[in-house]
């Protein structure tokens, strides 16, 4: 990432990966109801996937928040969290963690990258980040999505029983569920985030607008969640509906895409865009700033002990 002088030392691609890691798993546990509150509304309009499913209409964010605190319980605000925290450490250190390690290769050392250089490390890092972490993702979404059976039941018992489930009744490629649409949308979140992220910081310090502290930080984290959202919103809402559904339900991502501009028309790819705005705003806010300081409280530990005295 811009923003080091320099005298500073240079956070290691080690301390990247972990900082990165941690940083997500950090953002995901601060905004993980809104992300349910996302899926759920994602979801609605969708033929049930689920025989036995109660049918429950929500309304908005927080009405869909309220809504499953009231017949769910709060805790099913969480559901998927043990994944979703799983997800963070193998994905967000890839993607984001990375990121700076892509950029020099491609620039072969060089600290001056293009925006078309920022563009293919973007791309390539979000890319490498889904084939680690999609059996993650496809449990995390099936955990957020699930609402309560007529008979009070649960689609999976645990996150373990849901990876071996998946695994039996769909084969391992169906723990590969949607990774061709979630490739595409982490290119593209991947893109808009960390280049976002980055033109922003790198103008605020360039034009003294802000030193290198939270304010800006905070200030680039926003533009870039608010930049995100608009551009992603429409893979996330195909991505989520292909991972959630049966075997049979649709042929591919594209025809998903297909069925619910058909019978939902266009206004179907941007459901649950507040929430979505609300948690990429909200996560991307926690996480850069947190990243920022890992790296930094990383690099003075390490800096500490090479140099104890």
């Amino acid at each position: 990432m811009v923003g080091m002088k320099p005298t500073d030392l240079a956070p290691t691609a080690t301390v990247k990966f972990f900082g990165a890691g941690t940083a997500g798993c950090i953002a995901d546990l601060v905004t993980f109801p809104l992300d349910t509150a996302k899926v759920r509304l994602q979801i609605q309009g969708e033929a049930r996937a689920v025989e036995g499913v109660v049918a429950v209409q929500y309304r908005g964010v927080f009405g869909t928040i309220t809504t499953m605190v009231r017949t769910e319980g709060a805790r099913s605000l969480y559901n998927g969290l043990v994944a979703g925290l799983q997800r963070q450490m193998s994905f967000a250190s890839v993607r984001i963690g990375l990121y700076d390690s892509m950029k020099q290769f491609y620039t072969k050392g060089s600290e001056n990258a293009s925006i078309v250089v920022r563009l293919m490390a973007g791309c390539t890092t979000g890319a490498m980040a889904v084939a680690f972490a999609q059996p993650t993702d496809v449990v995390k979404v099936r955990f957020q999505a699930q609402g309560r059976l007529t008979d009070g039941g649960k689609r999976y018992n645990g996150t373990m029983d849901a990876y071996r489930t998946i695994a039996r009744e769909e084969g391992v490629r169906g723990l590969w569920k949607g990774c061709l649409p979630n490739i595409t949308r982490n290119a593209i979140v991947n893109c808009a985030e960390l280049v976002t992220y980055d033109l922003i910081k790198e103008l605020i310090l360039k034009y003294d607008i802000m030193t290198d502290n939270l304010p800006c930080h905070f200030t680039a984290a926003f533009g870039a969640g608010f930049c995100t959202t608009i551009v992603a919103s429409p893979v996330d809402v195909v991505k989520t509906r292909f991972m959630n559904s049966t075997p049979s339900q649709y042929t591919s991502a594209i025809n998903c895409a297909l069925t619910m501009m058909t019978k939902e028309g266009p206004a179907a790819f941007y459901k649950g865009f507040t929430p979505s705005f609300l948690r990429l705003g909200s996560w991307n806010i926690v996480m850069f700033v947190s990243y920022e300081q890992i790296k930094r409280a990383m690099t003075r530990a390490q800096q500490s002990w090479e140099s104890p005295i």
